[in-house]
């Protein structure tokens, strides 16, 4: 039986399971020009569905991607975590972070750490990749950051024909025992 952990700590942050007052945060990345590379920019609709697709993971699945948090601010900087909707081929670790202070501060890497750690050791997978379209430079550098390696034998997810796959080291015992401590 599934585990379900509703938030991780690191070092610096708390990762939570995301909330409907998260929309504002998300909301306003995707309309943002840092968000080109995903299909829905400038929909409204479609941002407000890949949203609650965010909050109805964690019901279906009973995991998800993760609101970044800095410790002692509940504020969400980002999102980080496992994502396998159905009709995705592999397991992945996704990230997204929504204020561009906050890039180049080594954030969206503790977070990913803490939630390659935790698919591998509590959720039991064997393979994980990150789904990157090749002119995202900054998304390419954190997955390579983190270790992991273009594979270009990956299957792809329909609705990311452009994009290619990034695959993830399993992660060493000792590097994400720290970082998947449950919160009370």
């Amino acid at each position: 039986m599934l585990k379900t952990v509703l938030s991780l700590q690191t070092e610096r942050l708390i990762l939570r399971r995301p909330v409907a007052g998260d929309w504002a945060a998300f909301r306003d990345f995707m309309q943002s020009d840092r968000a080109a590379f995903f299909s829905h920019q400038g929909n409204i609709g479609s941002i407000w569905r890949s949203f609650a697709s965010e909050l109805g993971h964690w019901d279906i699945f009973g995991y998800g991607m993760w609101a970044v948090t800095r410790r002692g601010n509940d504020t969400a900087i980002g999102l980080v975590g496992p994502w396998t909707p159905p009709d995705w081929p592999e397991t992945e670790i996704g990230w997204m972070i929504f204020d561009p202070a906050t890039e180049g501060t080594g954030i969206a890497a503790e977070a990913a750490r803490a939630a390659i750690g935790h698919a591998f050791d509590t959720l039991g997978w064997t393979t994980a990749v990150s789904y990157i379209h090749p002119d995202n430079l900054r998304s390419i550098a954190l997955a390579e950051k983190l270790g992991a390696l273009r594979d270009d034998g990956a299957l792809m997810p329909t609705s990311y024909p452009d994009s290619a796959a990034w695959r993830h080291p399993a992660p060493q015992p000792a590097s994400c025992a720290t970082a998947s401590k449950d919160l009370p």
